[in-house]
């Protein structure tokens, strides 16, 4: 046999040797995310606290109220804490009760736990039952970035939630997807991947927003971080935000709000 059908033979070995050791790297990175998958699914989450008032009235009377309403997933309902004032809601509240315009604040919610874009057509028909409010918060996309899903189809669910809160004179605010790659509760390299999914959500979202006349807040540019830095930005169950993590976020998402609540008073 010649050196050069040797050689060949070899390489050919090589390369099937290769080819196998990429399958069964992929089937094995396959099966270790899934079994991370598994894990995180099963953990045990902070719940909703249902002692927390999802409606309240914080700083004192005067000037006519803002009337704030937030929407979306458990961070729009405070998951991860236990006082209202804890919530971003309440510190957003509190807050702009306490600044130059010291007005006083209608607070509301109509939030639900696990909320996926899909599920704010709901809740913008919740938000313009009775009187209308002035600015509404939109925190949304983390389930949609666990559960892999398009942007784009994500993202157009926001962006129509977005265009009838605008139709009905409701100031906009949207934080995006938060950094996912912050999280405790997923390990790695899972966790790399529910970040890279946030951050395309994110994206897709923010053209949305913009398109749709709202205001967007980057919250995984913003505050991912802080809260990659210190982990007591997250509660105990390690996914959601503790008091600290939402008072980053409150803090990052307040210029836009209040500018959004002096553009209200206007109307």
């Amino acid at each position: 046999m010649s050196e050069q059908m040797i050689t060949s033979g070899l390489a050919r070995r090589l390369g099937r040797a290769a080819a196998l050791s990429l399958v069964a790297g992929t089937v094995g990175g396959a099966a270790v995310l899934a079994g991370q998958a598994f894990l995180a699914r099963h953990r045990q989450y902070a719940q909703p606290e249902l002692g927390l008032a999802l409606r309240a009235t914080v700083g004192r009377t005067g000037a006519p109220p803002l009337r704030l309403v937030l929407l979306g997933d458990s961070s729009a309902l405070g998951v991860g804490v236990a006082r209202l004032d804890d919530t971003i809601g309440g510190q957003l509240a509190n807050l702009l009760a306490e600044g130059p315009s010291g007005r006083q604040v209608h607070l509301s919610s109509v939030g639900v736990s696990g909320s996926r874009a899909t599920d704010l057509a709901t809740q913008v028909a919740r938000a313009l039952l009775g009187e209308r409010p002035d600015v509404a918060v939109i925190l949304i996309g983390a389930n949609d970035a666990t559960s892999l899903r398009r942007p784009a189809d994500a993202a157009a669910y926001l962006g129509a939630a977005v265009h009838r809160l605008r139709e009905a004179r409701v100031e906009v605010v949207v934080g995006t997807c938060p950094d996912l790659g912050a999280v405790r509760a997923i390990a790695p390299p899972l966790r790399q991947l529910v970040g890279w999914s946030g951050r395309r959500i994110a994206r897709a979202q923010t053209a949305a927003v913009l398109d749709a006349g709202g205001t967007v807040v980057d919250l995984g540019t913003e505050t991912g971080p802080v809260f990659r830095a210190d982990a007591g930005t997250l509660c105990h169950d390690g996914f959601h935000p503790s008091a600290d993590g939402y008072r980053v976020w409150a803090h990052a998402l307040l210029p836009a709000v209040a500018a959004a609540a002096a553009v209200a008073s206007r109307h």
